[in-house]
């Protein structure tokens, strides 16, 4: 069976003054159906993983190698109206700031026809139809008027599930998700999780979901790949990684939990920051930061180490329990 996604060492180069090495030998994996969370601080190349799934980097900014694959076709080589077609057709996206996603001079049917229009040649009386659908089905209340309605005229919650209705429309096989709660509070963030888990079965399709948040991690996801320095450096199923975080910085993010602090304890936090990107890791790009490193952890890259299928760690410290099992 053909998997949703095949992406195998993928490298993003960003080209200025200092080139950037934006992401660094990644390889995922997807099947149909599935979500996955890429999960990790502000600049380790979530959303630039997303980016380029979806083929809007730069083109004479950006130098990109590797291949990626969507229910078996190659995109890195898909050009003009392919390329289009492909956009919100097979592989849609939420962005995280609806805002500035929406056009703010269109109602929101317009924008949601007209993408339904593109892409299934249906008329716009069809089109408009499938947008009062689309807002029914994100529970948006009295949507035959929403559809009226300019994106200013929304709440901020409002406007993420008129962004979620938009990517949807077309049916895709693959939503890619760009931390489309951050801004949103505590209440709202919970109706949109639960509304994304109940279109994602609903529709069959694949997620990708970007969050630097354990907590909405665990709540969406079936499997988690932890990104630091522009590398996955774990990967595995949510129960895998909350019950055995093989990795320092994954251990590090679970152990900085908010749960904590009501108790009465301290937060725990990583010390340091992130490495500057400008040069590419040629040792453990976490090991200034992490709390057991050894020599060899400074000496050269660590191995992505496999105990499964998909269950994988890129550190020497998790050498000895994997070797074990």
């Amino acid at each position: 069976m053909t998997k949703l996604l095949e992406m195998k060492n993928l490298n993003v180069r960003f080209k200025g003054k200092r080139t950037v090495h934006a992401i660094n030998d990644v390889s995922l994996s997807m099947e149909q159906g599935e979500t996955l969370a890429l999960l990790g601080e502000s600049g380790s190349g979530k959303s630039v993983t997303l980016k380029t799934l979806l083929g809007l980097l730069p083109p004479k900014r950006s130098q990109i190698d590797g291949s990626i694959h969507v229910n078996g076709v190659d995109i890195m080589s898909l050009r003009g109206k392919a390329l289009q077609r492909y956009r919100g057709g097979e592989v849609s996206m939420v962005f995280q700031e609806p805002a500035l996603a929406l056009d703010p001079v269109y109602t929101i049917g317009h924008q949601i026809a007209e993408s339904v229009m593109r892409h299934k040649g249906v008329d716009k009386a069809n089109a408009m139809s499938t947008a009062l659908d689309m807002l029914d089905r994100v529970r948006i209340p009295s949507a035959n008027r929403r559809l009226h309605n300019y994106p200013h005229e929304l709440s901020g919650g409002m406007r993420q599930r008129v962004m979620i209705a938009l990517a949807l429309a077309c049916r895709p096989r693959l939503l890619l998700a760009d931390e489309p709660t951050t801004a949103l509070d505590a209440t709202v963030q919970i109706q949109i999780l639960l509304l994304l888990r109940e279109l994602q079965k609903e529709f069959g399709m694949g997620v990708i979901f970007v969050t630097h948040d354990i907590g909405v991690a665990v709540e969406i996801s079936e499997r988690i790949a932890v990104m630091y320095a522009g590398q996955i450096i774990e990967e595995g199923t949510t129960h895998e990684i909350i019950r055995d975080a093989r990795h320092p910085y994954t251990q590090g993010l679970l152990a900085a939990n908010l749960h904590d602090v009501a108790r009465g304890d301290r937060l725990s936090a990583i010390p340091g920051a992130p490495p500057a990107l400008e040069v590419r890791p040629d040792s453990c790009p976490f090991a200034p930061r992490c709390p057991v490193a050894m020599p060899d952890c400074r000496a050269d890259l660590p191995p992505m180490l496999a105990p499964g299928d998909r269950r994988r760690v890129a550190c020497l410290r998790a050498a000895q329990p994997i070797a074990a099992e």
